[in-house]
């Protein structure tokens, strides 16, 4: 499996960023996906994740009412909407997926995602 990570950039503070993130040599075809980030001299946080039937979708506090998850099963592709972003969210940005048979499962917990791609920087500027 590999997840390649696309969309970062420089912004500045208030603007909009659409990452996308595309699956390939996918085993199985039912997979949560998720979307975390890394800060200079911070851990790899939560951001978002979205089941693999898109009707669960969970956030992290800090991008609630900005940011919004997304997929496309046709394309084995996840994407981040990403507004109103604030220099705080200057990070970078990481790609993740474990397979389910569950339609509605969706993890908050990085250790459950099994894959994960190389990561996009997202710089916001203020």
């Amino acid at each position: 499996v590999q997840l390649q990570a696309s969309g970062g950039g420089l912004v500045q503070a208030g603007g909009s960023l659409r990452l996308s993130c595309a699956a390939s040599g996918l085993t199985f075809s039912n997979y949560v996906m998720g979307w975390f980030r890394q800060a200079p001299g911070n851990e790899r946080e939560f951001v978002a994740t979205i089941s693999w039937g898109g009707g669960v979708k969970y956030y992290a506090d800090s991008v609630k009412g900005r940011f919004t998850i997304s997929r496309d099963n046709a394309k084995n592709t996840v994407y981040l909407q990403m507004n109103s972003l604030k220099s705080e969210d200057t990070a970078v940005y990481y790609c993740a997926l474990y397979f389910t048979r569950t339609g509605t499962a969706a993890s908050t917990d990085r250790s459950s995602y099994h894959y994960w791609g190389q990561g996009t920087l997202v710089t916001v500027s203020s």
